[in-house]
């Protein structure tokens, strides 16, 4: 691995522009609040403090609603199904499944008892003066309130509250139960539902709490927020990173991206995914942290342009993610769902078509791609079967096809084709974000990071695999699938990703001074700089700042940006850049 000076950008952050006001402490909240409560002159005023599921809700109670003593205090979660209640009315949804849920339309109010809840606004209704608080995950359903407060949280912060066993599912005491299913609970259900209420109270919210940090609130008007969320869609901008370990992970982001050097290895990261990743909106010396999901649901046709919002709904189908098994180990021998599949078992509308672009590779690097032309199905199960009974290992080798990997190469994988990188790649994974079906098949007879082997799915990968690929198909199909766009001294454009039945369409530019990318067809962008060491992506209109991108840092620019130029920053180097849109 070469080691170049390391210059990626783990807190990317858009600096909002404007007069705004900002509360850091429950004190200041608490005091805001009672002003904002005074100034509407009623005799009784009700504030609802909206929570989304994995707030801290000792802490708000301790440090937020005792600091306003004179209100009638209603905490919403009481009247609400808890534990075994949710999981035997749920239970379906659920499954007995480690990883796998169901999808289903729910509501935060399907999570509560009805005549609880009528009895909740009843009360709520009886109070005659004064400050009427409710809080909780649901305070919005006890009445329409007079000033809705929003606390949030991001995705990957609730998933460490889950991990170090700090919290469990709403509304429920499961800490001590098993990562996977806590984490599948809140994606089929939980999190969705939370997502429905939060959608509904986009035009009645008042102020909106980052609460990322323990005991360190930040609070701003709602209209200062969605001013910062405009503000950030009106040029590129990227998402917050995050990176994780993993037992076949690898050494190359470690070097290549300034990650701790006291941790053994990382496996994976994401750095494009919207779903998962959070934002940094910078108001003057205060950070807001904030769920990425937020501005797809918020600004969606801004985002995502009219087709893809009406193909995909409020959703950013593409997702940008790293693997690394450089110095590492095989992935696990995996395949996802087709689309008939995935909604019929599992309610999702689209599924996880993908590729692997190579960012780095040692000489022995491999991907495993399709069946071998003479492969036998059923011995190849047979033997997948025997393999995790531990009888003996699976002999991937045997039946699966593999190809010679290299940096810059590109490998499509649309569904149904088995699959896995091996060790010592660093992939650039661009796939339709479908996020966690994929099926195991095998693990190299390995353990996870806590120690229990992983899930394999046997019984759904025999089902959903396309014996058609095979090695000669992939081979002329799938590898380096490069197509000549534009050829001329400084430039060269290739469409690299495009089998006939994926979604997206994905381009690379190599270039030494500078390229003009035309987004007329107003469709969202995914780019990365996969090669050199900084680029500056400009506005020819001067509709937004100057921004810079460095190596391998993934960007968005949204579909309401028509035209943009990216800018080589040292043109003694030529530059190449990865663009991913839905055709």
């Amino acid at each position: 691995m070469k080691t170049r000076q390391v210059t990626y950008d783990h807190f990317p952050t858009t600096v909002v522009r404007g007069d705004y006001s900002v509360w850091t402490t429950y004190q200041e909240i608490s005091n805001e609040l009672l002003k904002a409560a005074g100034m509407l002159a009623k005799e009784k005023v009700i504030i609802a403090v909206e929570l989304y599921p994995g707030i801290r809700i000792n802490e708000i109670k301790a440090h937020l609603i005792e600091e306003i003593p004179q209100a009638h205090v209603f905490f919403a979660n009481e009247y609400a199904l808890y534990g075994k209640e949710i999981r035997e009315k749920f239970s379906m949804l659920i499954t007995d499944d480690r990883v796998f849920g169901r999808m289903a339309a729910l509501t935060v109010e399907d999570y509560y008892d009805k005549e609880k809840l009528e009895a909740l606004r009843t009360d709520v209704a009886e109070v005659k003066e004064g400050i009427v608080l409710v809080y909780g995950t649901g305070a919005s359903l006890a009445a329409q309130a007079d000033i809705t407060v929003y606390v949030d949280v991001a995705r990957w912060e609730i998933q460490q509250r889950m991990r170090s066993r700090e919290q469990g599912n709403w509304n429920d005491a499961n800490v001590d139960e098993d990562i996977l299913r806590k984490y599948k609970r809140g994606f089929f259900l939980d999190w969705r539902a939370a997502d429905r209420l939060k959608v509904d109270l986009f035009d009645t919210i008042d102020y909106y709490i980052d609460s990322n940090g323990e005991d360190a609130p930040r609070m701003i008007t709602w209209r200062d927020y969605c001013t910062g969320m405009e503000q950030l869609l009106s040029g590129p901008f990227r998402l917050v990173p995050y990176f994780d370990p993993g037992v076949w992970g690898g050494q190359w982001m470690k070097e290549q991206l300034g990650l701790d050097k006291n941790k053994e290895n990382f496996a994976w990261a994401f750095d494009g995914v919207a779903e998962e990743n959070s934002l940094y909106l910078q108001f003057g010396d205060v950070r807001i942290e904030t769920p990425a999901i937020n501005m797809v649901l918020k600004y969606p046709r801004q985002l995502l342009g009219e087709e893809v919002f009406s193909r995909f709904g409020a959703e950013l189908p593409i997702r940008f993610d790293f693997l690394d098994t450089m110095e590492g180990q095989n992935l696990s021998l995996q395949v996802h769902p087709d689309k008939e599949y995935i909604k019929k078992h599992f309610g999702m509308d689209y599924t996880q078509e993908e590729s692997y672009y190579l960012l780095d590779a040692k000489e022995d690097a491999l991907v495993y791609l399709g069946v071998k032309d003479d492969a036998d199905k059923e011995a190849l199960f047979n033997d997948l079967y025997e393999a995790q009974d531990g009888v003996t290992p699976f002999d991937a080798d045997k039946y699966i096809a593999t190809f010679n990997a290299k940096k810059h190469d590109h490998f499509l994988i649309p569904s149904g084709t088995i699959h896995c990188s091996g060790a010592n790649a660093m992939v650039l994974e661009v796939s339709l974000c479908a996020y966690i079906f994929t099926f195991k098949l095998w693990d190299w007879g390995r353990l996870g990071m806590d120690g229990t082997p992983r899930p394999v799915y046997i019984d759904h990968g025999k089902k959903v695999m396309n014996w058609n690929r095979s090695e000669a198909w992939v081979k002329e199909n799938l590898v380096n699938h490069f197509t000549v766009l534009v050829d001329e001294p400084g430039h060269k454009k290739e469409q690299t990703g495009l089998y006939e039945y994926e979604q997206i369409v994905s381009e690379r530019d190599w270039f030494t001074d500078y390229v003009d990318y035309d987004n007329s067809e107003q469709t969202v962008n995914m780019l990365n700089l996969i090669e050199g060491e900084e680029v500056e992506v400009i506005s020819v209109e001067g509709l937004f700042e100057p921004y810079t991108v460095h190596f391998a840092e993934t960007f968005i620019i949204p579909a309401q940006i028509e035209k943009f130029r990216i800018r080589n920053l040292n043109v003694e180097q030529k530059v190449g850049v990865l663009r991913a849109r839905i055709r």
